[in-house]
């Protein structure tokens, strides 16, 4: 529908190109001069012929160029969007404004320029217009891009600082949380926030964006499936909670730094905050540099049941145990355990009793043995 709406109104504009580009012509003195004496010498009748004509035939062109331009310009929307999605709002928004002011500024520099009479030889003074206009309205956006960062930094502590000061706390704010690539494609840290469990700001640095999508375009089918999925997950983080992605650009510490992880950890040591990750190399890089780390992995597994023994459960035996007369179970959350004397019962659900609990870096391990035994 908004196709033949576009096309409809680009065929229209065609009709009154094309009805007053022959109305000029046939009617304006300069145009008549330049035909010579009394224009084309047509009557009126002709006149009018060849003005409908004439609009029938750039109504018939732009018709024909209406699906072209359309798909055309879909394109360049689909580019230009592609090319703002790592640009924060608030940037071009203070850009916008800050080309609005430019402008505003260049047209009474091109008014004053317009008075002057010497100027106005040769189009000097359009010419200069248009030069005042491209060049203020670059400084205005320019500038405002650049200090627009350091008025809403102001504007953020400032806020907090009144926050803090109402409520009469002594304790520190909540620190910023950095979230990397490898937790954003695991995607359980959407559902950790949605609990309310993680305070402070949560930052979405622009190089992780960045190795997203180079991820997402891997020849690799499996990288190119959790690329895409964390593309997903950081889709819905937005639209969930409105958080854009920071752009590190204005940050020269980080311009060296070609590694990911590298600049994560130096970004949270600039920020003064806290890296999410379920990445085991990045934690232990962190513990080594002294940047707080919230590792997800870490989360799970301190939120997994608690088994204590002599505790009674019932379990379903898959396969044998390494050893003689053993059997494997596993629960819900993929604890494996280990039963002693249960080989016979190996596809049968049966009550086992708790005998010990092997915590390890890896994991949990249970052992049991089958109850009555």
């Amino acid at each position: 529908m908004l196709r033949k709406l576009f096309r409809a109104v680009f065929t229209l504009c065609g009709l009154l190109l094309g009805y007053g580009g022959a109305t000029l012509l046939l009617t304006h003195s300069l145009m008549r001069q330049l035909l010579g004496g009394d224009g084309l010498g047509l009557s009126k009748a002709q006149a009018g012929g060849l003005t409908i004509c004439s609009a029938f035939l750039f109504a018939l062109i732009f018709y024909n160029l209406a699906p072209v331009l359309s798909r055309q310009g879909a394109k360049l929307a689909k580019d230009i969007e592609k090319d703002l999605q790592p640009i924060p709002a608030n940037d071009i928004f203070a850009g916008s404004i800050g080309l609005i002011g430019g402008l505003v500024i260049a047209f009474f520099i091109a008014q004053l320029i317009g008075s002057i009479e010497i100027l106005q030889f040769a189009y000097l003074d359009v010419v200069l217009s248009i030069l005042t206009y491209v060049f203020l309205g670059y400084l205005g956006m320019s500038i405002a891009q650049r200090k627009g960062k350091d008025l809403r930094i102001q504007a953020i502590n400032t806020t907090k600082k009144a926050v803090k000061a109402s409520k009469g706390s002594k304790g520190r704010d909540a620190s910023p949380k950095i979230l990397d690539t490898s937790v954003i494609i695991d995607g359980r840290i959407a559902d950790i926030m949605r609990t309310g469990f993680i305070e402070g700001d949560i930052v979405i640095p622009s190089f992780v964006l960045v190795e997203l999508r180079h991820i997402a375009d891997s020849s690799d089918g499996l990288k190119r499936n959790r690329g895409r999925r964390g593309l997903d997950i950081l889709n819905k983080i937005q639209a969930d909670y409105g958080i854009e992605i920071y752009n590190t650009d204005s940050e020269k510490a980080l311009e060296a730094i070609p590694e990911v992880d590298v600049k994560l950890l130096k970004l949270a040591q600039i920020m003064n905050g806290k890296v999410v990750t379920n990445d085991f190399n990045l934690n232990k890089v962190a513990m080594i540099q002294g940047v707080p780390v919230l590792n997800i992995n870490e989360l799970a597994n301190a939120l997994k049941p608690v088994v204590l023994p002599g505790e009674t459960m019932q379990v379903f035996l898959v396969k044998e145990g390494k050893e003689n007369n053993q059997a494997i179970a596993y629960l819900d959350d993929g604890t494996m355990i280990v039963v002693e004397e249960g080989k016979k019962q190996i596809g049968k659900t049966v009550d086992v009793v708790v005998t010990s609990v092997l915590q390890t870096s890896a994991g949990r391990m249970i052992f049991a043995k089958v109850r009555g035994r």
